[in-house]
């Protein structure tokens, strides 16, 4: 297993602790713990892509762990009364489909299409969200909202690369 991976299985890791930590009351190391678990994100695609290690594997577990990750920190949110329900549903109808569709495709033998800048830059603005919820700053459920809007667009993007993608193999 090469160190891209490795990260990514981390995160997988973090999740449980990230849940442990913010339901003892422990909620500023939760959030430097998904921030670890971003800065992680950031690192394997790095090293995947500088050392030429990008691997189907890690294609397709890297955003799985992201999603998770991203579910684990919502449905903390909801249930510390953070983010209304309504923006977790909306959340979670959109992480899910995306994992079932990846899982899906990528059992069908389709290609995945590896994140883009603009996943990256919804990702930045969900992160940016969580970091305004955690620490009470004014505004964390709008930017939530921002985000969420963006990943809706995102997937867009995605599916129509996607199709393009498969159809030219």
């Amino acid at each position: 297993m090469n160190v891209p991976n490795m990260l990514t299985i981390s995160r997988f890791v973090m999740i449980p602790l990230f849940l442990t930590l913010y339901f003892n009351d422990h909620a500023v190391i939760a959030l430097l713990i998904v921030l670890l678990a971003g800065l992680t994100d950031l690192l394997d695609g790095y090293i995947a892509r500088r050392s030429g290690q990008i691997t189907q594997t890690g294609i397709m577990l890297d955003p799985l762990a992201d999603k998770l990750m991203m579910l684990s920190v919502v449905v903390a949110l909801v249930i510390g009364g953070e983010i209304p329900w309504s923006a977790a549903a909306t959340m979670a109808f959109r992480e899910v489909g995306m994992i079932v569709s990846a899982a899906i495709f990528h059992f069908r033998g389709r290609r995945t299409v590896p994140a883009n800048v603009y996943g990256k830059l919804t990702t930045f603005v969900y992160y940016l969200a969580i970091v305004f919820l955690f620490l009470e700053v004014p505004g964390g459920v709008e930017i939530i909202w921002i985000a969420i809007a963006m990943s809706f667009v995102t997937s867009g993007v995605y599916l129509m690369k996607f199709r393009h993608l498969n159809r030219a193999t």
